[in-house]
């Protein structure tokens, strides 16, 4: 078993900058490929981005690419998603996601996640 908790969302103006934290425990961290997810009001869950186990890949969707990096530090059990160059579209509430097994493509797939945080909300007004 595996809880997840995120913090750090919140109210920002768009061209601001967040920087949402996940904190893992029940299982070994250092072992799992994470995720980032988010879902907008009316709109399906999508992915976000992605990290190898080791920190050494990361994967971006590309409505994000080049304004987000995901990043981890396994000593501390934490997953981070530094958030710049917000825009009114990245509104939605964002969630971590862990694997019951291990994977080795599609980090975009949420059916290879099955350990979900409860959410923090991003708001970006324009």
């Amino acid at each position: 078993q595996v809880q997840l908790v995120e913090s750090g969302g919140g109210l920002v103006q768009a061209g601001g900058s967040l920087r949402l934290s996940c904190v893992a425990s029940g299982r070994t961290f250092s072992n799992d490929n994470m995720g980032w997810f988010r879902q907008a009001p009316g709109k399906e869950r999508e992915f976000v981005a992605g990290i190898k186990w080791s920190g050494t890949s990361t994967y971006y969707a590309d409505s994000v690419k080049g304004r987000f990096t995901i990043s981890r530090d396994n000593p501390k059990r934490t997953l981070y998603l530094q958030m710049n160059s917000l825009k009114a579209e990245d509104t939605a509430v964002y969630y971590c996601a862990a694997p019951k097994i291990q994977f080795s493509s599609r980090y975009d797939d949420a059916a290879r996640y099955v350990y979900w945080g409860q959410g923090t909300q991003v708001t970006v007004s324009s």
